[in-house]
């Protein structure tokens, strides 16, 4: 799918090195195929020295030579990269954003029009290739070109396609959920730790506590709660332990989490 294809990153931070990565490790792609632009030549060096990729001195070289165009720059910053690929996408690419927040009304207005624009909410598990991401079309976009997006993000995990509407929703979900789940672990090993575990030890209890749960979720293919029964006897410890999770409204806390965040979301897209 993409061995005639030049790809181009926009930004060579830690998520586009992350696609760059898992892109290599499938053999999608050959290194000398891939092209990144970033303002820091250290972060291009490095990527350079790691990978064996095609460091773009400017925009212009970079978008000229790329049938696909990363965007892996902060949204802070898209205006400015925006205006400075607009002038060099004669030849059509397609182009895809990871910017979080930014519409995809936004990127097409700025485009050259007919431009097939894709955005996307990856999360920051794709540093380890073990990514969830969340792709929206325009309407230039192409079946055989979502596929091939979509291949692109599934190289660092996994990738769906959704409505734009439910971006917001995707970034409050996904795009957060690492931190809050990252929190509920370090609270489970500060648990062990109170108990009197060495923290150590606490640690890489929890940390196969969870990783064997989501296996387990995954593949029996049972919904959490009737696998959560199956782990509570009548009058045992877990129903004990259960009993102050749903006192404390922990259930309650993580959808108004998500809420908030989506709701957060909707507010920086809009401004």
């Amino acid at each position: 799918m993409f061995e005639q294809i030049h790809l181009g990153f926009v930004g060579g931070g830690n998520m586009g090195e992350a696609l760059i990565k898992g892109l290599l490790q499938a053999s999608l792609v050959s290194p000398d195929r891939i092209h990144v632009y970033d303002i820091s030549s250290s972060r291009t060096r490095h990527l350079r020295d790691s990978y064996g990729i095609r460091p773009s001195r400017e925009i212009a070289s970079l978008a000229s030579e790329s049938q696909i165009i990363v965007l892996a720059v902060k949204p802070q910053n898209m205006h400015q990269v925006l205006a400075d690929l607009r002038g060099h996408l004669a030849h059509g690419p397609m182009v895809l954003s990871i910017a979080a927040g930014i519409p995809i009304s936004t990127l097409v207005s700025s485009l050259p029009e007919g431009l097939p624009v894709v955005r996307v909410m990856p999360n920051t598990p794709a540093l380890v290739l073990s990514g969830a991401s969340a792709l929206s079309r325009c309407e230039h976009v192409t079946d055989e070109q979502m596929q091939t997006a979509l291949s692109l993000f599934r190289a660092v995990g996994k990738a769906v396609e959704v409505e734009e509407k439910w971006m917001d929703a995707v970034t409050g979900l996904s795009g957060s959920g690492p931190a809050y789940l990252l929190l509920l672990i370090e609270g489970f090993i500060d648990a062990g730790v109170l108990m009197g575990l060495p923290r150590h030890v606490a640690a890489e209890l929890v940390l196969q506590t969870v990783e064997g749960t989501v296996r387990m979720v995954r593949e029996t293919t049972r919904h959490p709660a009737e696998l959560k029964d199956m782990i509570t006897s009548p009058g045992g410890t877990t129903i004990a332990g259960l009993k102050v999770l749903e006192e404390r409204a922990v259930r309650g806390a993580l959808m108004e989490a998500v809420r908030a965040a989506t709701s957060r979301s909707g507010e920086l897209g809009r401004s």
